[in-house]
């Protein structure tokens, strides 16, 4: 699986670390990315979704 929230579809972004003499070197920011329990068709399955979505209540976590 990638890194890929599975609701809003959020991934990594990929661009520049500058330096303070201003040298640039390629790096990559990744979505803060979390593996929870989700039902889904009557099915209980494992999704990585963003915190922004879980804060958002656009899922409904289950708990044991």
């Amino acid at each position: 699986m990638a890194r890929i929230c599975e609701i809003c579809k959020k991934g990594p972004v990929s661009g520049h670390q500058i330096s303070h003499s201003h040298r640039k070197t390629k790096r990559k920011w990744l979505p803060n990315l979390h593996t929870i329990k989700v039902k889904r068709d009557n099915r209980v399955v494992k999704i990585k979704i963003c915190t922004k979505c879980l804060k958002a209540g656009k899922v409904e976590k289950i708990v044991k």
